[in-house]
């Protein structure tokens, strides 16, 4: 080895102790938590100053217009609807809190061609109106030599007559719903 070589070496181990050893030394200033078990009611009390827990007042704020509100699918006509409308096809991706349902592939099986349609469902917003949901439709056309076509169907039939069913379904478990609460 030559002296240039030794000398980088060294220099490349130097820093590194450098900064082992200034590690160590930062590490040492951190002050770490005792361990002590804290019992339940000290622990939400705890929780609650530091703005970690659920009180009934932020509920309620929530419930009066705040900020966030969670909503499950269930609730939702538009998610429901959508999920009843499909339900004849495979899916492969159902992400309710992403808004978009996805399907396999599909093809009619009764038919002897080649084509086979995949259908994405996004969802803008949880209201039922014509602007919050986005259906897109794929088309694949096979040949028999395995070579295969993908293209996006743009305001065809089948995108229409899914949009029109998913908020008539919706707008009818919508008011099926107001006529319960009633």
């Amino acid at each position: 080895m030559t002296k240039k070589s030794q000398n980088i070496i060294f220099n490349h181990v130097k820093r590194f102790s450098l900064l082992v050893i200034f590690s160590f030394f930062l590490v040492s200033c951190i002050k770490f938590k005792s361990s002590e078990p804290i019992s339940g009611p000290e622990k939400a009390r705890k929780n609650i100053e530091e703005g970690r827990g659920v009180s009934i007042g932020n509920a309620v704020k929530g419930i009066r217009g705040g900020a966030t509100t969670y909503e499950f699918s269930t609730a939702n006509p538009m998610w429901r609807a959508s999920l009843e409308t499909l339900d004849f096809l495979p899916l492969t991706t159902v992400d309710y809190s992403g808004g978009i349902i996805i399907t396999d592939w599909y093809f009619d099986t009764n038919s002897n061609t080649e084509e086979s349609i995949k259908i994405a469902v996004r969802f803008l917003s949880n209201d039922i109106r014509s602007e919050s949901v986005k259906i897109t439709v794929h088309q694949r056309i096979c040949k028999s030599s395995g070579n295969c076509k993908i293209q996006l169907l743009n305001n065809s039939n089948i995108q229409e007559e899914l949009h029109r069913a998913i908020l008539k379904k919706a707008s009818l478990m919508d008011k099926d719903q107001k006529n319960k609460k009633k």
